[in-house]
């Protein structure tokens, strides 16, 4: 093992642990080296706005009542009654994901009258043909 000082890290981005000098194996040293090092590395991650973004809308898709509520508004409009004539869902559950959703950018609700109408915005398909695509 190769010991190695990486100052170009910024203390803004760094964390736990201390940088300053530490044991890398020598085959990941070359290939760090040979991608930027640790300065490109650093680089290379998003920034933090951008990376709670990310979570929301994983946090979003992580439930399986609200990947169940895109399926059913996939392909059409619906109203809340007509969801949760599927779901069977009390109304503050139901409510509770739906903001979740909608909170994330992956579907809009319009209204109608006494109704919301709950459509999937183009984030939430792209979003949906990803998750299908990544279970075959």
């Amino acid at each position: 093992m190769k010991r190695v000082t990486a100052s170009c890290c910024s203390p803004k981005r760094r964390s736990a642990p201390d940088y300053e000098e530490m044991e890398i194996p020598e085959q990941i040293q070359k290939d760090l080296e040979a991608c930027g090092g640790f300065e490109a590395l650093t680089r290379s991650i998003p920034a933090r706005s951008e990376l709670e973004e990310e979570a929301r809308i994983h946090h979003a898709l992580a439930d399986p009542l609200r990947l169940t509520i895109l399926y059913l508004i996939r392909d059409q409009p619906l109203c809340v009654c007509v969801i949760n004539r599927f779901m069977r869902l009390a109304n503050s559950k139901l409510s509770y994901h739906l903001t979740i959703l909608k909170e994330s950018g992956l579907i809009e609700g319009e209204s109608h009258g006494n109704w919301i109408i709950y459509s999937i915005t183009g984030r939430g398909r792209r979003l949906m043909q990803c998750t299908e695509n990544a279970g075959k």
